[in-house]
């Protein structure tokens, strides 16, 4: 069995990249890109599980910012079982990680993320 523990360099800027996308989106009150940002770097940093926590985290405030409480319950769910999941090294690659889509669902992943994960 494989366990992740530390995010490569080159993921790991790639995220960092989408949480100042985020930021950026969030303090201009683009909430529709905010959350855009969100999901990829969910997607980037969902086999890591500090990477993958951090994501569901800023969804969970992110949730209460919007006032919306499925998304709020969601990420609460999400928060207590992403972390383990991803340090075994099974998660549902492509899952943008919001509560509107199933939580073991595997999603399309979009082509430049696919080719930083050099998935074949």
């Amino acid at each position: 069995m494989k366990f992740n523990t530390k995010i490569p360099k080159h993921l790991k800027q790639a995220y960092n990249q989408e949480l100042k996308q985020y930021s950026f989106c969030l303090e201009n009150k683009q909430f529709g890109n905010a959350w855009y940002h969100l999901e990829r770097n969910h997607i980037i940093g969902q086999s890591y599980p500090i990477e993958h926590t951090y994501s569901h985290w800023l969804m969970l405030k992110f949730g209460f910012i919007q006032k919306d409480t499925k998304e709020v319950i969601g990420q609460i769910i999400r928060l207590l079982v992403g972390g383990w999941k991803s340090f075994i090294n099974h998660v549902p690659l492509g899952n943008t990680g919001g509560a509107n889509v199933p939580p073991l669902k595997r999603m399309p992943i979009p082509n430049d993320i696919e080719k930083l994960l050099d998935i074949k």
